[in-house]
């Protein structure tokens, strides 16, 4: 089995979706529900494609929206209510009309990596809610970001149950 980045090593990416673990997330364990991994690190996936020329209103002003097509989660440490968690993005590819992303959900509480996803996500034409090619300024931008975080200093570690087609 592949060891995923340190927490100091994902930690020199920019933060996302920073917020302490609230306690209507909770499970009876007083744990956060494994419903809620998937939905804070989707939010911090959101705020980082603000960079590449996606802003929260994308679907309104353009009529393109980002549709998640598979996603594949490891949790490798629970947060506790009260922790402060922060979600960080790799970018790893882009193709005509989709884009593969790690995401990585962090205790920053007790320094460690708690759940790590994968996820490929489509560019989608509202109106007629089919797969598109990515417009030229996204397309630009997110290629920039995919050479960006491949010079970051650590490979990923993927699934290797998703991939680009």
């Amino acid at each position: 089995m592949s060891t995923q980045p340190t927490y100091d090593q994902l930690a020199s990416l920019p933060a996302y979706a920073v917020q302490p673990v609230p306690s209507a997330f909770e499970d009876s364990n007083g744990f956060l529900n494994v419903r809620h991994y998937l939905g804070i690190g989707s939010e911090g996936l959101d705020e980082s494609l603000y960079s590449v020329g996606i802003p929260f209103n994308w679907p309104v002003i353009s009529g393109f929206a980002c549709l998640s097509a598979e996603h594949h989660l490891t949790y490798l440490h629970e947060l506790k209510t009260g922790d402060q968690m922060s979600v960080r993005v790799r970018l790893l590819g882009r193709a005509d009309r989709a884009a593969h992303a790690l995401v990585y959900i962090l205790d920053d509480t007790n320094q460690r990596v708690a759940c790590v996803f994968e996820e490929i996500f489509l560019c989608v034409e509202i109106a007629e809610r089919k797969t598109a090619p990515w417009p030229a300024e996204i397309a630009e931008g997110l290629d920039k970001r995919v050479a960006e975080d491949g010079g970051i200093g650590w490979e990923p570690v993927t699934s290797g149950c998703l991939a680009l087609r």
